[in-house]
C-alpha cells in the first residue's frame, strides 16, 4: 500500500500519460519524488523483498528525473553578446511595477516579457521609467489576464500579437531583437491557458501544442513567460525537444518555485514560469525575484547569444 501510489505516480510521469486532473498533479512530481526514498525504507525495514525492489525502481526513476534540475548542465560554445531578460506575470495588472522597473534597472534587462499585461499597468510601468530603459515595445495590454507585452533595449522587428485559441484566450506577444554584434534572435511572451480545471485541459494542451517551436537549422528563438506546465508535464517536454533548453534547467535552479501562491495557501511552489532558449544560447545564470500584488515570481535569465554573422 504504500509503495503502489509511487510506482503509479512515476508510471505517469514517465509514460506522459497524465489526464483530467493527473495534470494539475503532476506538477507535484519534485515533492513526489523527495517522499519516495519513504516507502523504501518502510519495506526494508518490514524485510519485504519485491515491495523493497519496486521501491527502489520508483524512488530511482523519480529521483533521476527531477534530481538534474537542481545541477548546472553543459552550455553551447556561445562567444555573441550577453542578453539579459526578464518575464514575469504581472496577475491582471495587480503585480507592484516599481519591483519591476526596479528589476529592469538593477540588472540592466535588455528585454523584458510581461503576462496579464493591463493598461493600467503599462502606464504605471512608463510613468516609473521603464520607457527610459527599454523604449522599444510590441504591447498588447488588456483589461483582465489576456493581455501581453514585449519591451527591448533595441528595435524590435516583425513584432506582433499572436492569439491562443484555447482557454480565456491569452495573448501572446513578439518581436525579433538584434543585440549589437549578435544575431537576431525571436523573442515571445509566453502564456499557455491554465489546466485549473478538468474542462480546461484540452485547451491546455492545446495552446502548448501551438507554441512556436525551436529552428535549429534556421533563426534563434526564445519563449518567455507563464507556461502553466513544469518540466514535469508531457507537452512542454515536447515543446523543448524541437530544440530548447530551459534556462533555469541548465543554470541548476530548476526546482525553484515561481508560482505558490504566496498568499498563504497551503500550496507548495511549483515551477511553471519559464525562460526556453534555443540550445545555441548559453545560459550564464537564472534569479526568481518576488514581485507583490502577484502570485508568480519574476525569472531572470543571463544569456550569452552566437556571434552575428
Amino acid at each position: 500500500m504504500a509503495v503502489a501510489p509511487g510506482l503509479a505516480w512515476a508510471v505517469v510521469r514517465l509514460t506522459g500519460l497524465e489526464r483530467g486532473p493527473l495534470v494539475q498533479a503532476v506538477a507535484f512530481t519534485p515533492y513526489v519524488a523527495a517522499w519516495s526514498p519513504v516507502p523504501l525504507l518502510l519495506a526494508l525495514a518490514l524485510r519485504r523483498r519485491w515491495p523493497a525492489a519496486v521501491a527502489a525502481l520508483v524512488a530511482v526513476a523519480l529521483i533521476g528525473t527531477v534530481a538534474p534540475r537542481a545541477l548546472p548542465g553543459g552550455q553551447p560554445a556561445a562567444q555573441g553578446p550577453e542578453l539579459r531578460l526578464l518575464t514575469a506575470n504581472l496577475l491582471a495588472g495587480a503585480a507592484d511595477a516599481r519591483t519591476v522597473v526596479d528589476l529592469v534597472r538593477a540588472h540592466r534587462v535588455d528585454v523584458l516579457t510581461v503576462q496579464e499585461f493591463t493598461p493600467g499597468a503599462a502606464a504605471e510601468l512608463d510613468r516609473l521609467g521603464l520607457a527610459d530603459l527599454l523604449p522599444h515595445r510590441q504591447l498588447n495590454p488588456q483589461v483582465g489576464t489576456t493581455g501581453s507585452g514585449l519591451y527591448a533595449r533595441f528595435p524590435i522587428a516583425g513584432g506582433g500579437i499572436r492569439q491562443n485559441r484555447g482557454g480565456w484566450g491569452f495573448s501572446q506577444a513578439y518581436g525579433t531583437v538584434t543585440p549589437p554584434g549578435g544575431p537576431p534572435v525571436r523573442i515571445e511572451s509566453a502564456h499557455p491557458a491554465a489546466p485549473y480545471a478538468i474542462d480546461q485541459v484540452g485547451p491546455w494542451r492545446a495552446d502548448l501544442e501551438t507554441q512556436p517551436a525551436a529552428t535549429p537549422a534556421a533563426g534563434l528563438s526564445i519563449l518567455a513567460g507563464d507556461f502553466n506546465a513544469t518540466l514535469d508535464h508531457a507537452p512542454l517536454r515536447a515543446l523543448l525537444a524541437t530544440g530548447y533548453a530551459d534556462a533555469a534547467d541548465a543554470a541548476g535552479a530548476g526546482l525553484t518555485g515561481t508560482w505558490g501562491p504566496y498568499d498563504g495557501d497551503l500550496i507548495p511552489p511549483v515551477t511553471i514560469d519559464h525562460v526556453l532558449v534555443d540550445r545555441r544560447i548559453a545560459v550564464r545564470s537564472v534569479a526568481v525575484h518576488p514581485v507583490p500584488g502577484s502570485d508568480h515570481r519574476a525569472v531572470l535569465a543571463g544569456l550569452r547569444v552566437p556571434a552575428g554573422g
